[in-house]
């Protein structure tokens, strides 16, 4: 059986914005703990309606995982290594911002067995972290970081942003610099995308601020990729570098469009070509699943708002997508075969041919790659594949 990943949802939050179910102190307080029991639960059903799942990656996401105590992820924990066959050694990670994290509760989440922390420092720079009403400064980033290595984590990422509005290509070699200087194992470099329901969209629409040209864009992508190499990170995906044995496992399940599991409020899941939904609110989310029966349709639960068939076709499309996302790796051209029974070259023989032509990918026995210059045009390219 494949291994599988698990993705379970924490849709609680400091700030305020659509993506978050709960944003204020007194709902979070009220429902938490009904939450966690409920995500226990839904982790139950999925286990009995599919007995001796292994599990490889365990992510804990969402809107701000770091406001659970480290006792909410003991007893998650326990439920996913009494009822699933938990590989190890298994990574199991939690997203964190910098000012939710102190050295007692790091060392209580590393005794629970979380191993790999996903720090959200963003920018150095005060200005650009207003602008996403972010409560932290650089001074909290450098003592999370500080909190994470003197109790033991050795594996912890920064995740950074540029084409911020305002920002110039200095500003963002200052962040880079000052991030490098922390001595993360890995890096994720987010491009600046704009989401409903932010202050800042909102600024943008207004005209109140102005988005950076593709130009500039393209520049600070380009010196991420330089310093990242001169510091010993390797490019591995198209927005992440790490060092060597450092690579996120739980995200490779995604970009190889491998199952993972979405348990929880509004998550998101992909099994046995099945694209399935959480229902979204927390309320509703816990009323479903309060006194369920243990046993469902797998992968289906009583929270799971939709279920979507997908078809060959449209998995031969996304695995290309997801694939090509690889940079190192690319498109392995026999586990490609293994899974459809074509080969990718012949079955995009004019289009890839172009592109190689082109310098925009590479095509050998073993796979089809993206070249540093296709990097720049990934979606171009994808445009014309699937």
């Amino acid at each position: 059986m494949i291994p599988h990943a698990l993705y379970i949802h924490i849709p609680f939050c400091k700030t305020i914005c659509t993506y978050c179910a709960f944003n204020t102190y007194a709902d979070r307080d009220h429902l938490i703990d009904h939450y966690v029991l409920a995500l226990a639960r839904e982790l139950q059903i999925i286990a009995d309606s599919r007995p001796g799942l292994p599990i490889k990656t365990v992510f804990f996401g969402g809107g701000t995982p770091s406001l659970l105590s480290a006792k909410h992820y003991e007893t998650l924990l326990q439920t996913i290594q009494t009822n699933f066959i938990l590989l190890q050694p298994a990574e199991v990670s939690l997203e964190a911002n910098p000012n939710d994290v102190s050295k007692d509760y790091l060392e209580a989440l590393r005794a629970v067995g979380i191993n790999r922390i996903s720090l959200g420092m963003q920018s150095a720079h005060e200005r650009e972290l207003r602008l996403f009403d972010r409560r932290h400064t650089m001074e909290t980033t450098v003592q999370a970081v500080e909190a994470l290595r003197a109790v033991g984590f050795e594996n912890y990422s920064l995740d950074l942003i540029f084409g911020i509005p305002g920002q110039s290509l200095d500003d963002w070699l200052d962040t880079l610099n000052a991030a490098i200087a922390l001595r993360p194992k890995h890096f994720s470099l987010y491009g600046l995308e704009l989401k409903g329901g932010t202050k800042l969209k909102d600024q943008v629409a207004h005209g109140e601020v102005r988005m950076l040209g593709e130009e500039l864009y393209a520049d600070m992508y380009e010196a991420a990729d330089t310093l990242m190499k001169q510091a010993l990170f390797e490019q591995y995906e198209i927005s992440n570098w790490a060092q060597k044995g450092y690579e996120a496992q739980h995200n490779l399940q995604y970009w190889r469009n491998l199952p993972y599991l979405g348990v929880g409020a509004g998550a998101h899941g992909y099994v046995e070509d099945m694209r399935t939904i959480v229902v979204r609110s927390p309320e509703k989310y816990i009323e479903r699943l309060n006194g369920a029966p243990r046993r469902w349709n797998f992968p289906r639960t009583p929270a799971t708002s939709k279920a979507t068939p997908v078809s060959r076709e449209e998995a031969i499309s996304e695995t290309i997508m997801m694939g090509l996302r690889l940079v190192r790796e690319g498109i392995d051209r026999a586990t490609f075969y293994e899974r459809f029974g074509l080969d990718l070259v012949e079955l995009k023989h004019s289009a890839l041919n172009r592109l190689a032509q082109l310098g925009m990918i590479t095509l050998d026995k073993d796979a089809v790659r993206l070249t540093p210059r296709g990097r720049f045009v990934s979606n171009a390219i994808l445009a014309e594949l699937i």
